[in-house]
């Protein structure tokens, strides 16, 4: 089953200040959610859980995260934020994304 992969404009402004590199590391990681969005093997996706606001997480080279939901009914993945791995330990306990 593929899913459609949504970029927010958040996670796109944030995108577009990156180096060429960094963006090419970001796209070619988050295409594996075309395939497969769930947490599984390899451990580079996680659930965060917050009741209602409940997200994913996917962490890319050890630079940056990007965090996403899921709409199952849709098939699609909306990629909400991307940001350093800094700032993202900041965000795990609001998820205000």
């Amino acid at each position: 089953m593929t899913y459609r992969v949504l970029i927010g404009i958040k996670a796109s402004k944030f995108l577009s200040t990156l180096t060429d590199n960094s963006q090419r590391r970001i796209k070619n990681k988050c295409k594996v959610l075309v395939e497969d969005p769930y947490p599984g093997q390899g451990g580079d996706k996680k659930l965060i859980e917050r009741g209602r606001k409940s997200a994913y997480r996917l962490h890319v080279a050890r630079s940056y995260t990007v965090f996403y939901r899921i709409n199952e009914n849709d098939k699609e993945v909306k990629i909400l934020k991307i940001t350093t791995i800094e700032q993202a330990h900041k965000l795990y306990g609001r998820l205000d994304l």
